[in-house]
């Protein structure tokens, strides 16, 4: 350790107590391209058309209510297998390129190859039966191999988006731009020219094949995601420095219990895990699909309230210095809750919800209620993560974000697959028949449609607010974690230094943006 003389000391000490204050005040991380390839990385992640995947199995590949019940609990059974090994192996990595980076580079492409197959399934089992068992064995191995596969992405990038910045400011920063611009990139237009083209082919509008579409669409997608996606893992840095020490599971399992903000979080999404719905795309193409271009209606009415989600986002600061975090999350949940009950009363008055033009004012107005705290929505619920994470390292000095995720998801899984597979087989105890001309369901089939998108869920997930008014992080309690989190990052990276070369670095500049 080389001597140092008692000025050269105290500017040392002077300069780790302005990178102290900037962490949690002003000082910024991430630079220009970074957040560039940031907003490209988020816009990435909804440009896809995932929300068709529904009408894919049951109009093009065809695969039995019942049997996809029974795939869903044996690949839901893997799942919870293969997430607790792959995430303890994540959670011990430590490599010149950090913790996640080394799953989120080295896998994004090979997976993404795979997930291709998936559309082209009914170019494989062409005009095949429902019950054709070539076609089910594929079915079946191909979800064990991409759930496995895409675990190792899903839960390095979990943890990965708590770690690219120690700024918690900085991170509502990026948070907060990326909602707002990446809606104008045009990050769900796959999914509205998707819905344009669905409407032309099964209205006999345009005479191609549904395999092609979703194929043409499902592919290119994928694609320029993958590629937004990679740029964004290879030009940036995970900024948290972990601990040297490696967590056991053990450890990680039992932060579950003693951090708080997580337990709360669990709690709360198993409370909601219990909400039982359809995709509400099903109720607007089986009741209204029939009669006019809904898909392209539907995305006009939604673009029409767009702006006023955009403005939204000016409301995340004021509100967030008005109002703790435990008022925001629960407020939100309240407000969403009565904007969709409002949605239900109208559509149930005169039956309404079998009449189009009604529906389109009502889903417009109910857009638009939305969309004026779509903003504070997506910012709260995504920030609310990485502070619990925040929590555990300060509570108990180490970082778990692999393990703490999946074991938070345990439970989730264990449930979804059991309310995945009720979910199956309540679309044939509906009376849903598959395959018969789109528009064509029986009235009883079609109440309830519309039931299984708003009252249903809305009653069935009600208990998952409680956990919300017993957050316990205020803005106290937020200054002083941020503030001592600060110093213990600090000294660790010195100490890491000095472990290297003899205190060599010891007269250094504390480690900030680099």
């Amino acid at each position: 350790m080389s001597l140092r003389t008692d000025e050269t000391l105290h500017a040392k000490n002077s300069r780790e107590l302005r990178a102290q204050a900037n962490v949690y005040r002003s000082f910024n991380y991430v630079g220009s391209k970074e957040t560039l390839a940031y907003l490209f990385n988020d816009f990435s992640n909804s440009f896809h058309i995932d929300g068709f995947k529904e009408r894919f199995i049951w109009d093009v590949v065809k695969i039995d209510f019942g049997i996809a019940a029974i795939v869903n609990i044996f690949t839901g059974a893997w799942d919870v297998i293969n997430d607790t090994v792959i995430a303890t192996l994540v959670d011990n990595t430590r490599t010149r390129l950090g913790k996640f980076r080394p799953y989120l580079i080295g896998f994004q492409v090979p997976l993404t190859l795979i997930g291709l197959l998936y559309w082209f399934i009914p170019y494989f089992f062409p005009k095949t039966s429902a019950t054709f068992v070539p076609k089910l064995i594929f079915y079946f191995a191909f979800n064990i191999l991409t759930e496995t596969a895409s675990t190792f992405t899903t839960v390095a990038k979990s943890g990965y988006m708590s770690t690219i910045t120690p700024n918690p400011n900085e991170r509502i920063r990026l948070i907060t731009l990326a909602e707002l611009l990446t809606g104008w990139m045009g990050e769900d237009l796959p999914q509205y020219i998707m819905g344009f083209l669905y409407d032309m082919v099964t209205t006999g509008k345009l005479q191609v094949p549904l395999r092609s579409i979703f194929a043409g669409m499902g592919t290119s997608t994928a694609i320029i995601s993958c590629a937004f996606t990679l740029w964004f893992f290879v030009i940036s840095r995970e900024r948290v420095p972990q601990s040297i020490e490696r967590p056991s599971v053990k450890e990680g399992l039992r932060a579950i219990f003693t951090n708080y903000p997580v337990l709360l979080m669990c709690l709360s999404d198993f409370l909601s895990g219990f909400g039982v719905k359809s995709d509400e795309r099903n109720y607007w193409i089986d009741v209204h699909g029939g009669k006019s271009m809904i898909n392209t209606i539907l995305a006009l009415v939604s673009g029409i309230s767009g702006p006023v989600g955009s403005v939204s986002y000016a409301f995340v600061s004021p509100i967030r210095k008005r109002f703790s975090s435990r008022a925001i999350w629960a407020g939100s949940d309240m407000y969403g809750d009565m904007v969709l009950l409002g949605f239900f009363l109208f559509g149930l008055h005169n039956k309404n919800y079998l009449k189009l033009k009604p529906m389109l004012v009502a889903y417009g107005l109910r857009e638009f209620l939305n969309k004026l705290l779509f903003g504070v929505n997506k910012v709260i619920n995504t920030d609310l993560w990485n502070e619990a994470m925040d929590y555990c390292e300060w509570k108990h000095g180490y970082r778990m974000e692999a393990t703490t995720g999946v074991a938070r998801g345990l439970v989730l899984k264990l449930q979804s697959i059991a309310m995945g597979t009720v979910r199956t087989l309540i679309m044939k105890k509906i009376g849903y028949v598959q395959g018969i001309k789109i528009g064509t369901q029986d009235d009883s089939t079609k109440f309830w449609l519309f039931a299984l998108c708003t009252i249903v869920p809305l009653i069935t997930s009600a208990l998952g607010i409680i956990p919300k008014f017993l957050w316990p992080i205020n803005k106290k309690t937020r200054e002083k974690m941020y503030y001592e989190l600060s110093e213990r990052r600090q000294k660790r990276v010195e100490d890491y230094l000095n472990s290297v070369d003899g205190g060599d670095n010891a007269d250094t500049e504390p480690v900030t943006a680099e």
